[in-house]
């Protein structure tokens, strides 16, 4: 069964180019995960400050991987400092039908 997910955080105002920046060099790598089907980066248009990422992986064990991957961390820890939330609110996603 497929995983998916929403990932959402909100820039704190002064950091969007270095966010946007990240994003962009992380989604690289994550588009190149073996398992991964969609990792989709989108800003609100009422809020570019608001960041919604659709992530689809092929499965459990697939996002699994996607977790530890060795850039996930540095991402992670440079991103926080300039994001609102303590990190990504995940909302993970089930298909109707």
């Amino acid at each position: 069964m497929k995983k998916t997910l929403l990932a959402e955080f909100t820039v704190r105002p002064g950091n969007e180019e270095r966010v946007a920046e990240l994003v962009k060099d992380y989604a690289v790598r994550v588009r190149e995960e073996p398992g991964n089907l969609a990792f989709e980066v989108y800003t609100k248009e009422s809020d570019p400050l608001a960041y919604w990422i659709f992530e689809v992986y092929e499965d459990e064990a697939a996002f699994r991987a996607h977790l530890a991957a060795p850039y996930g961390p540095p991402f992670n820890k440079e991103l926080q400092p300039l994001i609102n939330e303590k990190e990504s609110v995940l909302t993970f996603l089930t298909p109707l039908g």
